[in-house]
């Protein structure tokens, strides 16, 4: 089968998945081998023989490598996933199920990732209180809107690191510490602050956060979910026990290594990439004030660390943004209207909605999210594309 993408064809749409980075490549090439060549590395991790032996040793350096990175006490509370969406499913409802509490309260908010608000529409059909609390205006979570929510009663709180639509950062370890102090759990969906933002498990204090390779130049199809050591939690997966019984299946050792792989190099970069996507993110809104038709959804002043250095929104006026979308494809840029997991619903973007835009307005959202290989003359190219398309 063959796809045609022109060769020209800039990609700048990061927030739904980051190319394959090298460094995941190379390191997962060996299980990819044929035939008998795949034994030495493709074999199933839990066999006791000796290529079995050798995919279980691979797999824990992998894992002690990701733990390391991602500042976690041990190896051991890292549970490897098919991905975010399974690790997010996982922590609402292993640690809600686990606390005994079926009619405990849940704290979410209204611009999580559809990945923790169905999990959070189910636990409240089961019975569970569920609070969803509201951003500003500028798209923050507040610990006063957090404190208010709190009560005794509160099993646990779930709220994203950064928001994939508008690229605000929320004060996670603050958040995370009241959680605490009401006796209720503290999961976070690091999905999209991975690479971007600086995160320790231990110095953010949290129970629980979530992972995805493909964010960060890693294989789709794996991830993560850290679970700090002694955490109550069910398991959702149930089987043959692997995972230290909290997530039966056979693991996905090429994409392990692939994501150990990817999960380093993001780590590693992140400060120099951030301040180098932070110059290239500003630049872009500086073009869109001056662009009629358009204009940014929210006041990010240059420079700012409080939203993610790789994500530009914008609103445009008098057009819906699948229209806009599909033009600028046509002119050689790959852009969306907001997270890839909602582009084929026909509602405006929740999180639009909840940080107090119309519908009207939400219909024209544009999100342009840049990564490791997006250059300066990326985004003049785009700006100018932009400007003959509106």
């Amino acid at each position: 089968m063959t796809i045609n993408v022109p060769e020209n064809y800039t990609y700048l749409d990061w927030a739904a998945t980051a190319p394959l980075c090298e460094e995941a490549a190379e390191a997962m090439a060996p299980y990819l081998a044929p035939g008998l060549a795949n034994i030495a590395f493709g074999m199933n991790a839990n066999s006791l023989h000796a290529p079995g032996r050798a995919a279980f040793e691979a797999m824990e350096l992998a894992r002690r490598e990701i733990a390391r990175d991602l500042g976690c006490s041990r190896p051991s509370e890292i549970i490897f996933t098919s991905g975010a969406t399974e690790a997010d499913n996982a922590a609402l409802f292993g640690i809600a199920h686990a606390s005994g509490k079926g009619s405990g309260r849940i704290i979410t908010t209204a611009v999580e990732h559809e990945a923790v608000l169905e999990p959070a529409r189910e636990l409240a059909r089961e019975g569970y209180d569920v609070v969803y609390l509201k951003p500003d205006r500028a798209g923050f979570i507040t610990p006063e809107a957090l404190e208010e929510a709190l009560d005794d009663n509160t099993v646990l709180v779930s709220v994203q690191a950064a928001n994939s639509e508008i690229g605000a950062i929320h004060p996670i370890a603050r958040l995370a510490a009241l959680a605490h102090a009401h006796g209720a759990l503290f999961h976070t969906d690091a999905t999209q602050a991975l690479g971007k933002v600086p995160l320790d498990m231990t110095e953010l204090g949290v129970d629980a956060a979530s992972f995805s390779a493909h964010k960060i130049g890693g294989p789709k199809g794996i991830g993560a979910l850290y679970l700090k050591a002694r955490t109550p939690f069910r398991a959702q997966m149930l089987g043959g026990g692997q995972e230290e019984g909290r997530r039966s299946t056979t693991q996905n050792a090429c994409g392990i290594a692939g994501f150990a792989a990817a999960c380093h190099v993001a780590v590693e970069n992140e400060q120099a990439e951030s301040d180098r996507q932070r110059v290239l993110r500003d630049a872009l809104y500086a073009k869109l004030e001056k662009m009629d038709g358009i204009r940014p959804t929210l006041v990010v002043p240059a420079g700012s660390v409080d939203y993610l250095s790789n994500i530009v929104h914008a609103i445009a006026r008098d057009y819906e943004s699948e229209t806009l979308v599909l033009r600028l494809d046509m002119a050689g840029f790959g852009v969306s209207g907001g997270s890839a997991c909602a582009s084929h619903s026909l509602e405006p973007s929740h999180v639009l909605r909840a940080i107090g835009l119309t519908a009207d307005e939400a219909y024209g959202a544009l999100r342009v999210s840049i990564g490791r290989y997006t250059t300066a003359d990326d985004i003049d190219r785009f700006a100018c594309a932009l400007a003959t398309c509106l």
